[in-house]
């Protein structure tokens, strides 16, 4: 099975991904959540109770705008369009809370339309948060006061491809799935497979500056932007005249990772590269965590660079590879994965075995890739368990790595710990630069009475080791609410004085996501 041969993903409300392939823990996994004090919570999801929503007035302008046919108030709409995908939003969501639910969920169909309505929401102070398949994990949907929810699920063409020059034009509203067997159709693939890839769409990529697992060989996806547009309340901005240019800032720097607080971007221009014929996945065995990280950095700063290269540390490896004959007759130690895109490149197997890498052949390799996308299914069988698992991520440069990977180690642990609920903590490289890397930390442990609040705790403390140590507080997941406070102090006030003017000239009414990224004035 390829990327484009996944369906789009509707993702239901409070669960990840497709209802009717849902996974079961083995038996041996419920076993072992025991063993860290984990316990069956008593009482099930509660269901959300309705509150008033838009005035007769607000309703009249939003369905001048895209008729009423593309304004939907009811519960269900709206509770499925609250918050977004972070074990608290999903805790919070299993609990009935509302207080996020947008009053409204509009659907546009058009740039123009959009533009419209951002012009009629600005002029009567209604806040907007846009969405764009729903998969912020940071806080990025839920907006500090009333606002309704723009989705813009119905700008999902493919609008030109230039063979040319290499790029396709994307409307925001195409979900990675069908990005990609709209590409495979002319020979192409963007090349972009996020592990949200079955429910984020374009859109959401700009906006977040999202990465995917096959960044070595194709790049993040702000690297494939070669341009866009944006639609704000005062008017639109479209950048991306020549793949480079020296005519001042570039702007699409400043929109991609702007999280919709300066405006909606309706499509995006992106390089795109012919498809591969074939694809080749294989584990590689280090001896430790320190060893691995070496031969990475080899190949990241010597080359050859394999598509995807990801590390797992001790920890994760002996989680995911239960099996220790995969690693050699049970001596431990971690595994990489590589994988190509194209003819195999014998020129990366040699690095990585004068670094001490044992090839493990395809067999690691194609277990992690028939389930990279099926992981993020675990987290629900685990919620109903009654296990607390959540995800932090950060990036530093290479020399910085090891202390870094340490002390958010040290810090979750400890936080709880301290809680009474000691962690499982997993950590690895997903993403690798010449001057350095990124860092994925799993945390499993039980729940307190409040996990909400047991997992910010342990959030904050990971967010000042993160800042201690130098890394940066987000790699790909964003900034949105939760990361709000670290971003600002990494950025320094004046900066954060300059992008709250870029807001103010874009969005003189502070309607455009309230509270996301930036605090509202």
């Amino acid at each position: 099975m390829t990327e484009s041969d996944l369906s789009v993903v509707h993702l239901t409300p409070g669960r990840w991904g497709d209802p009717a392939h849902p996974v079961e823990l083995p038996a041996a996994a419920v076993g072992a959540l025991q063993h860290l004090g984990v316990r069956r919570p008593a009482t099930g999801p509660v269901d959300p109770v309705d509150r008033p929503g838009l005035t007769d007035e607000q309703l009249g302008f939003l369905t001048e705008v895209v008729g009423a046919d593309h304004v939907k108030t009811d519960l269900e709409t709206r509770w499925g369009h609250t918050r977004g995908y972070s074990t608290p939003d999903l805790l919070r969501h299993r609990a009935g809370d509302t207080t996020d639910m947008p009053d409204a969920v509009v659907y546009p169909g058009s740039h123009a339309e959009v533009q419209a309505l951002l012009a009629a929401c600005s002029s009567h102070h209604l806040a907007v948060v846009p969405y764009s398949g729903g998969t912020s994990v940071v806080g990025g949907l839920a907006a500090e006061r009333r606002f309704i929810t723009v989705d813009v699920q119905r700008l999902d063409q493919l609008v030109a491809i230039d063979e040319v020059s290499r790029t396709a034009t994307l409307q925001a509203g195409v979900r990675g799935p069908a990005a990609e067997a709209l590409l495979a159709e002319r020979g192409y693939t963007l090349g972009h497979f996020p592990q949200s890839y079955e429910g984020a769409s374009i859109g959401g990529y700009a906006a977040a500056r999202s990465s995917g697992q096959s960044s070595a060989g194709y790049g993040r996806f702000d690297q494939m932007v070669v341009g866009l547009t944006l639609a704000t309340p005062r008017g639109t901005i479209e950048t991306g005249r020549a793949p480079m240019s020296a005519a001042g800032p570039d702007l699409r720097q400043l929109v991609l990772g702007s999280e919709g607080a300066f405006g909606i971007i309706t499509s995006v221009v992106v390089r795109i590269r012919p498809r591969p014929a074939e694809r080749h996945f294989e584990g590689w065995r280090f001896e430790d965590f320190s060893s691995g990280l070496t031969a990475i950095r080899r190949l990241a700063q010597n080359g050859p660079l394999p598509t995807v290269l990801r590390l797992s540390d001790e920890a994760e490896t002996a989680v995911n590879l239960a099996d220790p004959d995969v690693l050699g007759g049970g001596s431990g130690g971690v595994l990489a994965i590589v994988g190509f895109d194209g003819p195999y490149n014998a020129k990366t197997a040699d690095v990585l075995t004068a670094t001490g890498g044992q090839n493990l052949g395809e067999g690691p390799g194609e277990l992690w890739r028939v389930g990279r996308y099926r992981a993020p299914y675990l987290r629900d069988p685990l919620l109903d368990e009654g296990a607390l698992v959540e995800t932090l991520e950060t990036a530093g440069f290479w020399s910085k790595l090891p202390q870094l990977k340490a002390a958010v180690t040290e810090a979750v642990v400890k936080s709880l710990t301290d809680q009474g609920t000691p962690p499982l903590v997993l950590c690895h490289v997903s993403h690798v630069y010449e001057t350095g890397a990124s860092l994925y930390f799993t945390a499993i442990c039980a729940q307190t009475d409040d996990p909400v609040a047991q997992w910010r705790m342990a959030k904050a403390a990971a967010s000042a080791a993160i800042a201690a140590a130098g890394g940066t507080i987000s790699h790909h997941h964003g900034v949105g609410t939760d990361h709000r406070d670290a971003y600002a102090a990494e950025i320094g006030p004046l900066a954060v004085e300059a992008l709250q003017a870029v807001k103010k000239a874009l969005d003189p009414d502070g309607v455009m996501n309230p509270g996301i990224l930036l605090t509202s004035s």
